[in-house]
């Protein structure tokens, strides 16, 4: 396991009874070097979706835990905010809260002459994702062959 990846891991752990205490969920936790920067981002979510103050409380109270737990050797900064309304769905959880919403799919090879498509998310497994595209039969889309997939906005 890389070291990032083992960052974020025990980051969330920490996150994860500070943000149950505060009504939101963990939505994803990152690890990322940005130019000479260290970046560790916590994405957190409820319903209605959360406030300035929600980030605020949790970002304090995780700011405290990291810092007497003490475990990333390097510098980094500490942002903690909503995913956004155009989030990209990583891992399963993302995709479950999804379910039913307009998505953006951005595949790596064209797919019948096309890299690009948006429907409704109607489910996914492990290997697979389905949406359901208005005027064309559903598509089923193998997970590796996603290059990027993330809630459409709706202007």
């Amino acid at each position: 396991m890389s070291q990032s990846k083992d960052y974020e891991i025990r980051t969330e752990e920490i996150l994860k009874p500070i943000a149950e205490a505060n009504g939101v969920r963990i939505y994803d936790v990152e690890y990322v070097k940005e130019g000479s920067d260290y970046y560790l981002r916590s994405y957190i979510d409820k319903d209605g979706g959360v406030t300035i103050d929600d980030c605020e409380v949790v970002s304090r109270l995780l700011n405290e835990e990291l810092d007497k737990a003490d475990f990333i050797a390097d510098s980094y900064i500490m942002e903690v905010s909503s995913p956004g309304l155009g989030r990209t769905l990583k891992k399963d959880r993302h995709f479950e809260y999804s379910i039913g919403e307009q998505v953006e799919v951005k595949l790596f090879k064209p797919v019948d002459g096309c890299k690009d498509f948006e429907g409704i998310l109607k489910c996914f497994d492990k290997d697979t994702v389905t949406i359901a595209i208005e005027g064309s039969d559903d598509k089923v889309f193998g997970r590796k062959d996603i290059a990027i997939i993330r809630l459409a906005l709706d202007f």
